[in-house]
This record gives structure tokens, C-alpha cells and sequence, in this order.
């Protein structure tokens, strides 16, 4: 149950992650005042994708893969491409996307003029967007 609660959130990231980044190279390129609706849509993306996390652990703990990791041992699991993906690559690379989003979000509100706030926010959000976009197991999602 919770690995598809993560998966069907995961859409919902994936929508306020691309519109945040999206919304924040806009206001980058044509220079625009940075509005409430602008931090709104970034703070969305934060909250979302924290909640993903939350619920990608539980998944993670639960999940009978992690069971497999605790019986046959970090060693073998790393030898094993799609146990390294799930039990690995996937978790640790979308926490790294999730701290990028945290950090981007904190350093825009310390900025004092709009043009490094929407530039901030677009280094940050897209290159999480980039690692989450390639960290996602497309096949198992498409197949769904």
C-alpha cells in the first residue's frame, strides 16, 4: 500500500517540481518581480517533495527488498543492478535532490532583489528536477 502511495505522490512532486522550475526560469529570463504566488509555488514544491521523503522511507523500511539487504548483506546487494538501484542509487540520489530543494529554497529567501531570488531557485530546482527525472524507476512506473 505505502509503495503506491509513494508512486502515485510521486506525480504530484513531479508537477510542483517541474512548474516551480519552470515558474523560476521564467522570472530569471524576463526579469519579473518576484511575487507571493512565486514563493507559494516553490514552497509547495519543498512541502511535497518532503512529504515524498517521509513516505519514501516508510516504503523503503517496509519494503520485503530491504528485508532481502539485511539477509544477504550491503556486498552482495551492490553486485546485484537492480538491488543497487532500489536499495541505493534511487533512495540516496532523490535525498540529494530533496536537500538541493531545501538549500535553493533557503538561499532565495536571503536574497534581496528578485533576479538572484528566481536564479537561485532555478540552479537549485532544476538540477533537483534533473537527478529526480533520472532517478525515477521508469520502468516499474510505466508499467503500472
Amino acid at each position: 500500500m505505502t509503495t503506491l502511495i509513494h508512486s502515485y505522490w510521486a506525480y504530484l512532486v513531479l508537477i510542483f517540481l517541474i512548474a516551480a522550475t519552470v515558474n523560476a526560469l521564467r522570472g530569471w529570463i524576463s526579469n519579473k518581480e518576484f511575487s507571493p504566488l512565486d514563493r507559494r509555488l516553490s514552497l509547495g514544491a519543498l512541502v511535497v517533495s518532503h512529504v515524498q521523503l517521509l513516505i519514501g522511507l516508510f516504503t523503503f523500511y517496509l519494503s520485503p527488498l530491504f528485508d532481502s539487504l539485511r539477509s544477504i548483506g550491503m556486498g552482495a546487494a551492490m553486485k546485484n543492478a537492480a538491488l543497487r538501484k532500489a536499495l541505493i542509487e534511487h533512495p540516496s540520489t532523490m535525498l540529494v535532490a530533496i536537500v538541493l530543494l531545501t538549500i535553493g529554497f533557503s538561499k532565495h529567501k536571503k536574497k534581496t532583489n528578485d533576479l538572484a531570488k528566481f536564479k537561485t531557485l532555478s540552479w537549485y530546482y532544476g538540477m533537483a528536477l534533473l537527478l529526480s527525472l533520472a532517478m525515477i524507476p521508469w520502468a516499474q512506473w510505466l508499467a503500472e
